[in-house]
């Protein structure tokens, strides 16, 4: 075990025997070092750290809690072969997140290069290439043997699938799901969300009465077809259902101030 004389360890933390600790590194509370690691000057686990296996920091990167950083790949052909995780300098692993090294079958080494941020809960798979500077968006997954080039954005809740090579500066957007490969400086996203009706089950569970819930569904065909604009149907709206609380309520959202644009049936979303 090396560890360097101006390292700083929480008592509670674990370094096992063989394990190397740079200068200035800061090992926080309840976090654990595995013997075959090597962590560069100023790298910081802030507490409940766990990074194990043949795993190789570099410095000024820091790693937030409840990472789990090195453990065995979930591939079921793994068989204990000895395999390696790098990981380079100055980048941000955020809370949750899991990072697993090579396999036989792939190259034996996942490697992430410098500058790099993983959001909360975001995964890298054996064998994967990750370029640098790369953001994964919360809760984004990175499959086994994926290459990744440098610049390249993730969004939330994405996953790339096993094999898939996305290209320098191409980013994707959020919940996608990319089975093939993306071009340098592409863009893969998917179709986005419309509005699929009204929520007939929950008005019924809350005991609203029959006539209410068909006048609403009325309703609902005024505001969103015609070819008026969305706020002039919503008006002329209000005034045909002025007694009815639910169809009043639908009408002041859709006129009240938004930053955004409103879900429409897929009919109208242009």
């Amino acid at each position: 075990m090396s560890i360097d004389a101006t390292a700083k360890i929480h008592p509670s933390a674990v370094i096992e025997e063989g394990a190397v600790i740079g200068a200035n590194c800061k090992i926080g509370p309840f976090s654990l070092v595995g013997q075959d690691v090597t962590l560069g000057d100023d790298v910081e686990l802030f507490s409940h750290v766990v990074v194990v296996g043949r795993t190789k920091i570099g410095n000024k990167t820091r790693i937030w809690p409840t990472a789990s950083i090195g453990h065995q790949p979930q591939d079921l052909k793994y068989a204990g072969e000895i395999t390696y995780l790098e990981i380079g300098s100055n980048c941000m692993i955020r809370e949750g997140v899991t990072v697993n090294p090579g396999t036989k079958g792939g190259t034996g080494t996942t490697r992430i290069g410098d500058n790099c941020l993983l959001m909360l809960g975001a995964h890298i798979g054996h064998d994967a290439q990750v370029g640098n500077r790369v953001i994964l968006a919360n809760q984004a997954s990175v499959a086994g043997h994926v290459t990744i080039g440098d610049d390249v954005i993730i969004g939330a809740l994405s996953g790339i699938h096993q094999f898939v090579n996305v290209g320098k500066g191409a980013i994707i957007g959020a919940v996608v799901a990319v089975v093939n490969d993306v071009i340098p400086y592409g863009m893969a996203v998917s179709e986005r969300t419309n509005l699929g009706g009204l929520n007939l089950t929950g008005l019924k569970r809350r005991g609203v009465d029959k006539a209410t819930i068909n006048e609403l569904r009325a309703s609902f065909s005024e505001i969103f077809e015609g070819d008026s604009t969305l706020k002039e149907r919503a008006k002329n709206v209000r005034n045909r259902h002025i007694g009815n609380e639910l169809i009043l309520e639908v009408v002041d959202f859709l006129l009240a101030d938004s930053a955004r644009s409103f879900l429409l049936p897929k009919s109208e979303d242009k």
